[in-house]
């Protein structure tokens, strides 16, 4: 067969039911899947590298190619997380590849397994395709041992077995024999289980349900007049990386995708981050998605409930995991040959004294939400506490930082903010509860950190607050004091902190998280989360016109599904890190609904 028409890239679709997702390139062939979970062992990991040899093509995708192709159209259903791939070969033959992940209610419950569903038809033509189904585990190390019947083969993957049934000639799929297209043929990869009907048969019907379901579930989001496109797609892929058997929501599907070429900034981002989920509720909450806002809170909740002294590292594992081991993986080279590619992350050994802020901001909606089944008491209260009390007692310690600093720690402006929302956030909740003698107990504690906030991260030399107490340069996280209640965004010490942070972080209409060199030299990528936080700041202090030009040009970085990545490289305007960044599409959403016309202004 012919070589890929595109070269690695972020150019790439996601499908996914909530239990499992897949990335799929513009060529319709599946290059990232973990199974059993987003943060398991890839069973797909090509677009890190083959694996193995590292010859290309030789392993760790599901490709399913066109002789001769010419072209490739890529679009999602409208409204749903379908795919559908459109292949045109040199001759006018043509192929359509419609992917996703089953999921809708059935049976009272959501059905949601750990299934890809690949249905295949000719559009025009006699399209002659070749079927590469080549999974592998240990990190693109082993190539698994097979077994074949009738109409499926089985891979033995370590400690888990897939079974792929199909009605197209299994002899043509194992061999990876070329054949002509004369019929829809459908393809489901998923646990080693027999199918009750045909494979094409229960292709389709699992297609109409599905499809059926994302339409419903977007029906009932709450949507600004502006951007609804872009708000839809946003809210789609963050709902495909939470995993919602337990509710947590991973900050990438990805691991070691560089922040930018051999910069040696390869993470692995599969994991949930406490500084998440304040605008993770945030965004969930804006859009009305009550039900994942849920899950997410109970999530979160349940990390609090594991703290009795109140600690908190700064991530965990989808299923609360505490211990997430960082190695390198030699196996596969990387994403375009940058490595090293790695497994775990050592972060969660570090400490980060933000995540007692984040924690309480996000668990605050428990308090006041009164579409939520079960609301926050006393009992609730009294497990944040503990958390209150780490947060007065480190929010002038030094630690790493939002930014996760691995060789040099500081007590950090933004760490400390957070600390104060802690504290103030639990006196708010005691006043809603009637707790009046916690309530200033908590209110005491929040005048004495901001107070010390205010005395020692101010650099009066360059009238700005600074990224750590008594230094001299400026971070992302500086622009979100009014965002968290810290300052009023007409303060005069904000717009001066905001022009600094313009003047020495703003590159065109993007912002990089800072400038000063790190543990791997300076960053030579923006960080798009940041981009949004620039966005919400000018809108604050009234600069909606400037914030709609930054916004507009964002979007126009969104690769050709609508997604985006953790940072964009400004000269080039290429996305690099992992894909896709929640924070990035909770951004997304957020900004747009700050920026939207109202549906008053209109009807």
């Amino acid at each position: 067969m012919n070589q890929p028409l595109f070269a690695p890239s972020l150019d790439l679709g996601v499908i996914g039911n909530s239990s499992s997702a897949a990335l799929i390139d513009r060529n319709g062939s599946i290059v990232w899947m973990c199974a059993p979970r987003m943060d398991g062992d890839p069973v797909f990991c090509s677009l890190l590298g083959e694996g193995l040899d590292k010859t290309p093509g030789d392993g760790g995708h599901w490709s399913i190619s066109l002789r001769n192709v010419a072209t490739s159209e890529q679009r999602y259903l409208r409204n749903t997380a379908i795919l559908e791939t459109v292949l045109t070969d040199h001759d006018g033959n043509r192929l359509r590849i419609t992917d996703f992940a089953p999921r809708f209610k059935a049976n009272g419950r959501i059905f949601r397994p750990q299934t890809i569903v690949r249905l295949v038809e000719p559009v025009e033509g006699a399209p002659r395709i070749q079927v590469d189904l080549r999974p592998r585990h240990g990190y693109g190390a082993q190539e698994p041992e097979t077994t074949r019947g009738t109409n499926h083969i089985r891979f033995l993957l370590g400690g888990q077995v897939l079974r792929m049934t199909t009605d197209a000639p299994v002899e043509f799929v194992e061999r990876r024999t070329p054949f002509l297209l004369d019929r829809p043929c459908a393809f489901i990869l998923g646990p080693d289980e027999r199918l009750t009907q045909a494979p094409l048969h229960t292709a389709r019907a699992f297609l109409e349900e599905t499809e059926n379901y994302w339409r419903e579930w977007v029906r009932y989001l709450s949507l600004p007049i502006d951007f609804q496109d872009v708000v839809i797609r946003s809210a789609i892929t963050l709902k495909l990386c939470s995993h919602e058997e337990t509710g947590g929501i991973v900050a990438a599907l990805t691991t070691s995708i560089p922040e930018y070429g051999q910069s040696g900034r390869t993470w692995d981002y599969r994991f949930c981050w406490l500084r998440d989920s304040y605008f993770t509720v945030k965004a969930l909450n804006l859009l009305g998605a009550t039900k994942t806002m849920e899950d997410y809170l109970g999530y979160v909740s349940n990390i609090a409930a594991d703290s009795p002294d109140g600690y908190l590292q700064p991530l965990f594992g989808l299923g609360l995991e505490r211990l997430l081991d960082e190695r390198i993986v030699g196996d596969l080279p990387g994403y375009r040959g940058y490595g090293p590619v790695r497994s775990g992350n050592a972060a969660y050994t570090q400490v980060q004294n933000d995540g007692y802020g984040s924690v309480i901001l996000s668990i605050m909606q428990c308090f006041f939400d009164e579409r939520l089944p079960v609301m926050g008491g006393e009992a609730l209260f009294g497990r944040l506490e503990p958390l209150g009390d780490q947060a007065f007692a480190r929010w002038d310690q030094s630690d790493a930082g939002i930014w996760e600093f691995r060789t040099r720690n500081g007590v950090h402006t933004h760490s400390a903010m957070m600390c104060w929302a802690a504290c103030d956030r639990l006196a708010r909740i005691a006043v809603k509860l009637g707790l009046d003698s916690r309530a200033a107990h908590w209110c005491q504690r929040a005048d004495i950190i901001r107070a010390g906030i205010l005395e020692r991260a101010w650099n009066e030399g360059m009238k700005s607050f600074v990224s750590s107490f008594g230094g001299a340069d400026l971070d992302a996280s500086l622009l979100l004091m009014p965002e968290i209640g810290f300052l009023p965004a007409q303060d005069p010490r904000f717009l001066s902190t905001l022009a600094a942070c313009e003047a020495h972080l703003r590159f065109g209409n993007h912002l990089y998280r800072y400038r000063a060199p790190d543990d791997f030299g300076e960053p030579e990528t923006a960080f798009t989360a940041c981009t949004f936080w620039l966005i919400d700041a000018l809108t604050r202090v009234g600069r909606k016109e400037d914030a709609r030009a930054i916004f507009a040009d964002v979007l126009k970085h969104r690769n050709h599904l609508g997604l985006l990545s953790e940072g964009l490289h400004v000269e080039s305007g290429e996305l690099w890190g992992n894909f896709p960044q929640t924070y990035s599409m909770v951004g997304l959403i957020n900004a747009a609904m700050h920026l939207s016309r109202r549906w008053e202004d209109i009807l």
